[in-house]
């Protein structure tokens, strides 16, 4: 069993990338999960501009879970400047809708405002309300890229967790991963560090603080993250096994799975326990996602 909790889609290629490729559709989505071996993947809408070449609605990832039933898990999506653009907009009501179709979570939520922006926040606390996931992506600077912005050391996060904190964060990207050590410097805050991890990163340190905060493993961020120093990240599966979530990101037909050889050959080889192996590749993504599973 896999389940996994970022992938993308549309049901049209659409428009390319810089590089000539696009979004998978759903039937490819399919035969990757199929080859790889995911049972069932979370789909995440792009609802804002920074985010995506390509937007995809709440209501286009309903329809693709409609169509191709329980292999697929609906997300749904709000950008906090909608309907107004103010924090005082009710998304309650936005929210309510989208969970009574079905969807498990929101996100991702890629934005380039502030992690405190008030309508950043306002979308939190709508979200704490109705006890919904979100999954995150961190931009390194307003400007110039996507992703709700933060500082070395992730100090807005940290705000969010204290003062949301029955609001379950699923953290991703470079700059949420980079802080898994304490060195990664200026380039590799954006990127991917190589090399040992030295004791005294921020996010071993946040999970050991904070228990609503998530790591999704998904991209090459999170895959680096637990395999640059394999020691390292042994361990650190092993103890924060309740709360990492295996996922892939995968957006074009093209993509590789890395994570999940990785995550296979850790347990095969008895460097990654069963039980570890096994929450962070489904469970606690069933437990999370409410799943009811057969």
């Amino acid at each position: 069993m896999m389940i996994d909790v970022h992938m993308h889609t549309v049901r049209m290629a659409g428009i390319t990338r810089a590089n000539g490729e696009t979004y998978a559709t759903p039937e490819q989505l399919l035969e990757i999960m199929d080859r790889v071996g995911i049972n069932r993947a979370v789909l995440l809408p792009e609802v804002s501009p920074e985010g995506s070449h390509c937007l995809s609605s709440p209501e286009e990832i309903l329809a693709i879970t409609q169509h191709f039933g329980e292999r697929f898990i609906p997300f749904c999506n709000i950008d906090p400047r909608i309907d107004l653009n103010s924090p005082q907009t009710d998304l309650g009501r936005m929210l309510d809708y989208y969970i009574a179709q079905g969807c498990k979570g929101l996100g991702e939520i890629t934005a380039n405002l502030p992690f405190d922006d008030p309508r950043v926040e306002n979308l939190f606390d709508a979200c704490q309300s109705r006890d919904l996931p979100v999954t995150f992506h961190i931009g390194p600077q307003e400007g110039g890229c996507y992703g709700l912005v933060d500082g070395p050391g992730l100090p807005k996060l940290e705000q969010a967790l204290t003062r949301f904190p029955r609001l379950k964060f699923l953290g991703h990207s470079q700059p949420f991963w980079a802080e898994i050590a304490p060195d990664y410097g200026e380039a590799g805050r954006n990127g991917y560090p190589k090399g040992p991890i030295r004791p005294g990163g921020r996010l071993p340190q946040l999970f050991a603080r904070y228990p609503n905060l998530y790591g999704d493993l998904s991209a090459g961020s999170g895959y680096n993250a637990v395999s640059r120093d394999p020691e390292f990240g042994y361990r650190f599966m092993e103890e924060h096994q309740d709360r990492l979530l295996f996922g892939t990101d995968i957006c074009a037909p093209s993509n590789d799975t890395p994570l999940a050889r990785y995550l296979t050959a850790a347990v095969s080889e008895g460097k990654l326990s069963a039980h570890a192996y096994e929450k962070i590749t489904w469970r606690n993504a069933a437990l999370l996602l409410k799943l009811e599973l057969a």
